[in-house]
């Protein structure tokens, strides 16, 4: 349910009985305190604490001349930068969002959520709004998108309806290895992601294609929409290939022109991409006036033509407001360059990022987050898929933090880190919600990647599609790990909404026979989430949870205390993979220390895919898995001696079609 607010203007006639309702709710709450011998409470922790933002907020605005944004937990002091130290004893959690007229807060008591706003004089709490027996107003500047947001990351989110029972039963026909909840095509090959955009609240991805596969190379764009980024429908194939004669349609990215800088009109949709003709690559312009759905091709093409390079694709491209200018990020072989425009059409060249040891880099992607939530450490990052076989490790996303000037992106530290541990993550791209806040924008954006591996990927035991899967969108903040910047990235939330009804059990001792007493999975897609501890008296030194099919194990997920790292293991006996080794055989590691002696897991699996995210995702494992025969369900135990599981829980997952 969303939100419900109050209209800018109401009648007195609607104040007088609004207000007559609110008192006789008051009088009913009263009698019912009251009555069961307890006073009421009128205020409370959370309604001071928005009394004080509010109060704090008028400072800043009579000061400054603008709002300020404030999350206790995120890190975000922005308010009290601009006014003072705000009163937050008493609250779990207190968050402000604001924009050039107003702003919105809310503040956790235990359980409960008020919300407050720059356009009333008292609190109301969440979940009232959401039963539609209370409204709260809002500045037309915050979007009822940003205000829901801002409730759910104080636990407030709206309440997401549960799946039908059909959803969670495989469909007839569907293959053993198809995915329930990830995107896969329908038939023949997928590949690299395409960043998707919003536009009239809908958003617009694609992925590279190939209808041909095996028998035709060449792939286009093939089209998904999305209110939520978890439910998807099939628009088709939206740019195909072999179209202008300059060959198959490859990676690029695509930008909503606002303001007509390429001359095609307001909010036409321009994609810029690789073009590749025999072995050259060129890059072209694509652009859409019907919001994404057909795109037509410049009569210009290419924009960028080739200057003699072998590596010379995937333009990424972003808006630059600081600098009023468009720019792009290519991978030219072990360097990633930038260029500038002011029309999407003619680029110029910037400077260039440079990285050896990596092999070839792909897919870029350059960005802004707020380290720890906080906007006085607002921080750019540089990414690439890339090799890390120099290091012991398998493809994947590298990234570097530090600074964009315009001109050049200079790194704070060379050494550069990884997005994720697991051997299938490769070509993620990026984006934010326009609908949010800029602080919230700043605090964390959405993550989309291929789910698969050069090294196999065209060897695959699947036969109705090819090229494995998408993973789960996730959201990605900057936190202080380690006492560096690191992308931590947790699912998003909306995946929530395909979530059945959650079975856990708590204190359970681990051994090597195995736990008794756990919920057992009932088919082949599903989350669990385990706390796992080496309590007083163990003596072990690996956890594992051992994923069965009829044929015996497919994967294990676990975690070593003796080197304090997660792990991923495809060591079952599938004949289906066997074709797949040295590569798919190989154990996966992440290293993440317990948190006050606990290690946090959790797992999603969806029958072809798991992905596993270490203690609240400071590290994440994604892999490929292919059970032999029909899932069977799992096993909890230790490698040795005993360890403790504090709690696991099991959660059915549903299809998301």
């Amino acid at each position: 349910m969303s939100l419900r607010f109050l209209p800018s203007k109401i009648t007195p006639r609607a104040l007088w009985a609004a207000a007559a309702a609110a008192l006789a709710l008051v009088l009913v709450a009263v009698a019912i305190v009251v009555g069961s011998g307890q006073q009421p409470d009128p205020a409370g922790p959370a309604a001071e604490a928005l009394a004080d933002v509010a109060d704090a907020q008028a400072e800043a605005r009579k000061d400054s001349g603008h709002y300020g944004s404030f999350w206790l937990a995120g890190g975000d002091r922005s308010l009290e930068n601009l006014a003072r130290p705000l009163q937050t004893d008493g609250v779990a959690d207190l968050r402000a969002i604001e924009c050039a007229d107003g702003w919105v807060a809310a503040a956790r008591d235990g359980q409960d959520v008020m919300v407050r706003s720059s356009e009333q004089d008292s609190a109301v709490q969440a979940k009232a709004v959401r039963a539609g027996s209370a409204d709260i107003s809002r500045p037309d500047c915050v979007t009822p998108e940003a205000v829901d947001a801002m409730l759910a990351d104080l636990g407030a989110g709206p309440e997401l309806p549960a799946p039908a029972e059909s959803a969670f039963a495989r469909p007839d026909g569907a293959s053993a290895y198809r995915p329930g909840y990830h995107i896969t095509p329908r038939e023949n090959w997928m590949n690299d992601p395409q960043r998707p955009f919003l536009l009239d609240g809908l958003w617009h991805y694609y992925y590279l294609y190939n209808a041909g596969y095996p028998e035709e190379n060449g792939t286009e764009w093939y089209h998904l929409t999305s209110t939520d980024l978890v439910h998807w429908k099939d628009e088709g194939v939206a740019i195909e290939k072999y179209k202008n004669g300059l060959g198959d349609i490859e990676t690029g990215s695509a930008v909503v022109d606002y303001e007509n800088s390429a001359g095609f009109g307001k909010g036409a949709v321009v994609a810029v991409m690789t073009q590749q003709d025999e072995g050259i690559q060129r890059q072209s312009l694509f652009y859409s006036t019907d919001k994404g759905y057909s795109f037509k091709a410049f009569d210009g093409n290419p924009v960028m033509d080739n200057p003699g390079e072998q590596h010379w694709r995937d333009p990424k491209i972003i808006r630059d407001e600081a600098n009023n200018q468009w720019v792009m990020a290519l991978a030219e072989g072990e360097k990633i360059g930038l260029y500038a425009s002011a029309n999407l059409k003619e680029w110029r060249y910037l400077s260039g990022f440079e990285r050896q040891g990596l092999g070839i880099l792909e897919c870029p992607e350059l960005f802004q987050l707020d380290v720890d939530g906080d906007p006085a450490k607002r921080t750019w990052v540089l990414a690439a898929s890339a090799n890390g076989a120099g290091e012991g490790r398998s493809t994947g996303v590298a990234y570097w933090t530090g600074n964009w000037d315009g001109t050049r992106f200079e790194p704070a530290d060379d050494k550069h880190q990884w997005m994720d541990d697991g051997a299938d993550f490769y070509a993620a791209v990026t984006w934010d919600d326009p609908r949010l806040t800029e602080a919230q924008r700043m605090a964390s954006r959405h993550t989309v990647a291929w789910l698969n591996n050069w090294a196999y990927a065209r060897k695959l035991p699947t036969e109705d599609w090819h090229g494995g899967a998408d993973t789960v969108v996730r959201d990605i903040r900057l936190k202080t790990v380690s006492g560096k910047p690191t992308l931590v990235s947790t699912p998003t939330n909306a995946l929530k909404s395909l979530q059945g009804d959650t079975a856990t059990v708590t204190d359970r001792k681990l051994t090597p026979g195995g736990a008794g007493g756990l919920p057992t999975p009932d088919g082949g897609g599903y989350r669990l989430d385990l706390t796992l501890e080496k309590a007083a008296g163990d003596d072990g030194s690996e956890a594992k949870v051992e994923l069965l099919a009829e044929n015996g194990v497919f994967a294990t997920v676990g975690y070593d205390f003796a080197s304090e790292a997660a792990f991923v293991s495809r060591d079952g006996a599938a004949k289906e993979t066997a074709g797949l080794a040295p590569d798919y055989g190989v154990v996966r590691r992440a290293a993440s220390a317990p948190r006050d002696g606990k290690v946090e897991l959790t797992v999603y699996v969806d029958h072809s895919t798991v992905e596993v995210f270490v203690n609240g995702g400071e590290r994440t494992l994604t892999s490929l898995v292919y059970p032999s025969g029909a899932p069977t369900g799992l096993k909890a135990l230790t490698k040795d001696g005993t360890l403790t599981l504090k709690s696991f829980s099991y959660t059915p997952m549903a299809a998301a079609s």
